[in-house]
């Protein structure tokens, strides 16, 4: 059994107070490695190592930040096996999708960001012959940014990968269920001749040293991904010190699907959208909305695909869907199931778990329900989606609005006008037509609603965790 350390000061250190705890591989349920419980002393040693590496780390020559991002993302790149192989092992999700997808696009955010921040370009106003007006940007400082378990190493890097390169030094706390990619990240990043002091990596429980990050008044910017309830806390907290907070969180994405749509490449991707990462994604489509006319081929097609999804060993290449995260995910995934029967549901496929050692449950489909009860209204975040019909346009847009998330939103259709007037009528800070995770840097990142609050991506990002400063000259 391996036990993880914290990574402070460019080295690896035990907890100050020696509490650890358990990491459950799931895929075999069993007891994977062991992870610091840190504490308030283990926040300061992080704090102390960061006030001293921020005046060499901002003042770095831009061009040589970039460097050691785009050498750290070689060595991503390079340690690709062992990093999916921790991913998959941490998460349970299939070794072929870690190798094939989050570690790639891990990578890919160093290298965007290393390039973004020397093509970063400042504004200028000029009054001719009276004044110059220019605006600068400087690093804000310490930021904390606090990562979930869906995508550890992908949504880890995506958040501080651009506070590193404008110049902040980092406190980073990944998930206490999924930390050995961030733990093996440490080395990754001294390797890459990253200064010590500049990303310190913090282990343990979101409500002590997660909580800790956001109240501590050296760090002034606070980037969180995870549920609705905690961001709520996170964003109240930050806000009674006045830090800047971007809250990415839950999200209940409607895929729209209308009868004049490529049907085969709409079902093939719903199949996807509703069930890669075993539907641990928050970008997932769980509530699939199709036009009438349609729906019964719709659904004869879409559940002919589920039958071919093989759930087992993450290890294994045959698995198209993996483990689920955790006992206490599983239990709550298959409470939903449950609740949905009890408001007048039908399941069509799956729902049921799959008895064998470690956290598995069959990709589920249930129609029938009502689009105001329960389970279409709260993030279920497993392989569980939910079939209904619609009428007409103005239906399908009352439905997919009727929740308090507005993450993403899909839209399937040939017709090109009505494709942007479903997009700009769909509270979704997401939409994607005919496609799904299609993904470019360079746009913003986040939703509407309970879905958060800021943007990631792009500038977004580098704009996030830098603050403007206006210079007037006279002539």
């Amino acid at each position: 059994m391996q036990k993880i350390q914290n990574f402070v000061n460019g080295e690896y250190r035990d907890p100050i107070k020696g509490d650890y705890i358990e990491n459950i591989e799931p895929g075999t349920g069993k007891v994977f490695a062991q992870v610091p419980n840190s504490t308030q002393e283990d926040l300061d040693l992080a704090v102390e190592a960061s006030k001293e590496a921020f005046p060499v780390w901002s003042r770095m020559a831009v061009d040589k930040r970039s460097r050691i991002l785009h050498k750290l993302a070689d060595l991503i790149d390079y340690n690709l096996d062992d990093l999916a192989l921790m991913e998959s092992r941490d998460n349970g999700k299939p070794l072929w999708l870690a190798k094939a997808v989050d570690i790639p696009r891990a990578s890919a955010n160093f290298r965007f960001y290393a390039s973004a921040i020397v093509n970063f370009s400042s504004e200028a106003q000029v009054s001719e012959g009276f004044m110059v007006n220019y605006t600068r940007r400087s690093p804000v400082g310490i930021v904390g940014c606090i990562s979930p378990w869906n995508l550890p190493l992908y949504l880890f890097s995506w958040k501080i990968a651009p506070a590193l390169a404008m110049g902040n030094c980092v406190i980073a706390k990944p998930s206490e269920l999924t930390p050995m990619t961030a733990f093996l990240l440490g080395k990754l990043s001294k390797d890459a001749g990253m200064p010590n002091g500049v990303l310190n990596i913090l282990h343990g429980e979101g409500k002590s040293i997660g909580q800790a990050i956001v109240e501590h008044e050296v760090t002034k910017a606070i980037s969180f991904t995870g549920g609705t309830a905690t961001g709520r806390i996170v964003g109240a907290t930050a806000s009674q010190q006045f830090k800047k907070v971007s809250l990415e969180l839950g999200g209940k994405n409607p895929n729209i699907i209308f009868a004049d749509c490529d049907l085969d490449e709409a079902v093939k991707t719903s199949v996807k959208s509703s069930f890669t990462n075993q539907g641990e994604i928050c970008l997932c489509g769980s509530r699939i909305l199709v036009e009438d006319s349609i729906y019964d081929e719709f659904k004869a097609r879409f559940l002919k695909e589920c039958e071919k999804i093989v759930v087992g060993d993450p290890m294994n290449a045959k698995s198209i869907m993996g483990a689920l995260v955790s006992e206490d995910h599983l239990n709550k995934v298959d409470s939903y199931v449950l609740l949905a029967k009890e408001e007048g549901g039908k399941v069509l496929h799956g729902g049921n778990r799959i008895a064998r050692e470690g956290f598995y449950y069959e990709p589920t489909v249930i129609e029938g329900l009502d689009k105001n009860c329960r389970t279409n209204q709260e993030e279920i975040f497993g392989p569980v989606v939910t079939l209904n019909k619609f009428k007409n346009e103005e239906e399908a847009i009352d439905i997919a609005n009727s929740t308090r998330y507005g993450l993403s939103c899909t839209i399937w259709t040939s017709d090109l006008k009505r494709a942007h007037r479903v997009s700009h009528a769909v509270q979704s800070g997401i939409i994607w037509v005919n496609c799904w995770l299609v993904r470019d840097l360079r746009t913003p990142f986040g939703g509407m609603k309970d879905s958060g609050i800021g943007r990631e991506g792009g500038n977004e990002a580098l704009r996030f965790f830098s603050e403007p400063q206006n210079v007037c000259i006279k002539l």
